[in-house]
């Protein structure tokens, strides 16, 4: 039976017409998988005997792209470091050779496996004079809340004009040793127009902001009463023998893009 036919048949509703074609698409695929690519029209004509749609369509055969996923991103940070004219800042041993790898690269990469079918890409192009300001800290429990904030203001006090203040300070609790300090990374992704959802931890965030801020550290460590415009927390479950806590600081500058494909 013709398709156009089988449409007419059914209401004008538009959500019916378009059920129509799903329905219709399910019942042809076992027919059209064993037609050859070759000898399928590339373009179809509009929606037949329907002249108040404006629909048609393109055969795009899928393909296997291939290649490697790390790889694909190293060669972005390789194009857009030399196209941008960016300062190339890695080094391909931590301390014997340190020869520059003159493209920035290797990136460092992280990964979180999601529902969905897109990729979420998040670029944060951080400098090392404010990474050079993070701890982590195995704490015990018996520390508390308390124990905790006394640490994250430390931490700045210890900082000083170091890591180009104002900066935003992220904070990671719980996990383990290594996941603490991802999740101070991560926190410093929030806008800083939003507040912690989770009521607690939003008080928590405002007292060691105006510890912090009552430093006097300021603006380039040249005095003032803001030495940070944000505290992000980000946490998660841990060991009941454990409580870590990392603390990662960011520059003013913030140079951070997200994309999704």
């Amino acid at each position: 039976m013709r398709v156009d036919a089988q449409l007419r048949s059914r209401p004008n509703d538009l959500g019916d017409i378009g059920a129509a074609v799903i329905t219709l698409a399910g019942e042809q695929a076992a027919i059209t998988n064993g037609i050859p690519l070759s000898m399928l029209p590339l373009e179809f004509p509009a929606f037949p005997g329907r002249e108040e749609f404006n629909v048609h369509a393109i055969l795009k055969p899928a393909r296997e792209v291939g290649g490697d996923f790390y790889e694909a991103i190293n060669e972005g940070v390789r194009q857009g470091y030399k196209e941008g004219y960016l300062r190339k800042s890695m080094v391909d041993d931590p301390i014997i050779d340190r020869k520059n790898t003159k493209d920035n690269t290797p990136a460092l990469i992280y990964l979180d496996i999601v529902p969905g079918d897109k990729i979420k890409i998040t670029l944060a192009a951080k400098g090392g004079g404010s990474e050079n300001m993070s701890e982590v800290k195995m704490m015990k429990a018996a520390d508390g809340i308390e124990g905790v904030i006394d640490f994250v203001v430390d931490r700045v006090k210890r900082s000083g004009g170091n890591p180009c203040p104002p900066i935003i300070v992220g904070v990671g609790l719980g996990g383990n040793f290594e996941q603490s300090a991802l999740l101070a990374k991560k926190s410093l992704l929030r806008p800083l127009n939003e507040k912690n959802p989770d009521p607690k931890w939003a008080k928590v965030e405002d007292e060691i902001l105006e510890r912090v801020n009552n430093l006097g550290i300021g603006p380039q460590g040249l005095g003032g009463r803001t030495t940070a415009i944000a505290v992000n927390i980000l946490h998660k479950a841990c060991h009941i023998a454990c409580m870590p806590v990392a603390v990662n600081i960011q520059c003013h500058v913030h140079r951070h893009k997200s994309t999704t494909i």
